[in-house]
Formats: C-alpha cells, structure tokens, sequence
C-alpha cells in the first residue's frame, strides 16, 4: 500500500503535490488544511484520514482532533500538535503529526515519529515537503519528497 502523508497545505494544494497522491492508495493529512475545497480535492484522489490544525475554524468542526488508524497491520495516531498527544501510545508504530512545518523522521523508543513539513505555502524560507510511505505486512518505508519552488 502506498501513502502520500502530508500537511500544513494551508489552503494550497500544488500541482506537483497531486502527482504524487496519483500514485497513492491513502491520504494521511496532519492538519491545518484551512478550507474545505482542499478537503475535497484530496478525497479525489482516494481515501482520505485527516485531523484538524490550529488554523482549521468552524468550517472544520467535524474533522477529528487526532485519531487512530491501521493500514497492512502498522498502526498510525494522527494529530497536528505533537505537544497534545494525551493518548498512551503503545499499541501504535507510527505518530504523525504537522505544526512546525519542519520535515520529522525519527525513531524513539520503537515510535516512529514523522512530520511531513509543509507542501503548502512557503514561509521561513523552509523547504517545501510531504512524504511518501510504502506499507506491507505491518512494515513501514518513507521517502522524504521535496517540492521545487520558484523564487520570487
């Protein structure tokens, strides 16, 4: 199963980022999406699991604060803010989350930790990323994708 993760689109979803959710079988968003058209454009593309960011108001009162998901027998917990994860988190593998706009892929104490950065608008002169996940029998690989910006 491939898995496009990403989040922090803030209400931009670029074209070379939906190339990669072409090739995806699932969507992992870790918040601050910012409007519900780009909510839309992303179940397009397949199913969808998504938790709301600081920046997601009231158009966003459904979507779920974290969330628990199991994908080929990995288990993900899914939040914006890695500072409120309340959850014990032992029966989980891999904890996503957004917020710092800043790329993640660490492992501490058998928890996978990663943060996608942000594929939407540029700020910070940070870079531009998401990533890509290939799940199989409770095993998980991810590639960090960086997306080009044009200066200016």
């Amino acid at each position: 199963m491939k898995i496009a993760i990403l989040s922090d689109t803030h209400g931009l979803l670029r074209p070379e980022v939906e190339e990669y959710l072409k090739t995806a079988d699932v969507i992992l968003h870790g918040g601050d999406i910012n409007k519900q058209s780009i909510v839309d454009q992303l179940r397009q593309y397949g199913p969808l699991y998504i938790v709301r960011g600081n920046n997601d108001k009231e158009w966003a009162q459904g979507i779920p604060h974290h969330l628990t998901i199991t994908l080929e027998g990995v288990t993900f917990y899914m939040v914006h803010n890695r500072k409120e994860i309340g959850e014990n988190l032992d029966h989980v593998d891999v904890v996503v989350f957004g917020h710092s706009h800043k790329y993640v892929q660490e492992e501490k104490e058998g928890l996978l930790w990663l943060n996608p950065g942000s594929c939407g608008p540029r700020r910070f002169h940070q870079e531009i990323t998401m990533m890509m996940a290939q799940v199989s029998e409770g095993r998980i690989q991810v590639e960090k994708i960086s997306i080009p910006h044009q200066a200016g």
